[in-house]
């Protein structure tokens, strides 16, 4: 199966595909947390989404609850707290499992994608991003403490946008 046809639901239970979802973007896919210290890369996604919005790109947020309970809240308190607190305008994904035997189908296919050091495997923490082409080829990963201002993301994200 490609990633493309992996079905996800959005955030407000709409149910989709990958592919439904992107309509022919590339994509930065990121596990989410709204009280991590990590949740100031928000700012950052936004800020990618904004620039490259009109290339074909778009950021996905994904909410997952898994690491040490950083995203506790429903679907309403986790789209109000990403909309006001740094207005994020881009598609958020239900809370998802993305590590163990509940892992969700997206997250079998992106962990199994190297890091630029050579690892695969599970989800180190949250603001994992995983860039996924327009044509649904999963072409890097960056660990959790790769800033979303990076270059490297930035590098990565023009060779696949238009």
């Amino acid at each position: 199966m490609s990633v493309l046809e992996i079905p996800v639901n959005t955030i407000d239970g709409t149910a989709t595909t990958i592919g439904g979802l992107l309509g022919g973007r590339a994509a930065l896919v990121v596990n989410v947390a709204s009280r991590c210290g990590l949740t100031p890369q928000y700012g950052g996604l936004v800020a990618l989404q904004r620039a490259y919005a009109d290339r074909d790109f778009t950021v996905v947020g994904v909410p997952c609850n898994q690491f040490m309970g950083q995203e506790p809240g429903s679907a309403e308190e986790i789209v109000e707290f990403c909309s006001t607190t740094y207005g994020v305008d881009f598609p958020l994904l239900e809370k998802t499992e993305v590590n163990g035997p509940g892992r969700h189908p997206l997250f079998a296919e992106l962990t199994a994608v190297p890091d630029a050091s050579g690892s695969a495997g599970d989800v180190e923490w949250n603001f994992e991003k995983f860039l996924v082409s327009a044509d649904g080829e999963v072409v890097a990963r960056f660990r959790p403490r790769v800033a979303p201002e990076s270059p490297e993301i930035a590098e990565a994200i023009e060779k696949v946008v238009s």
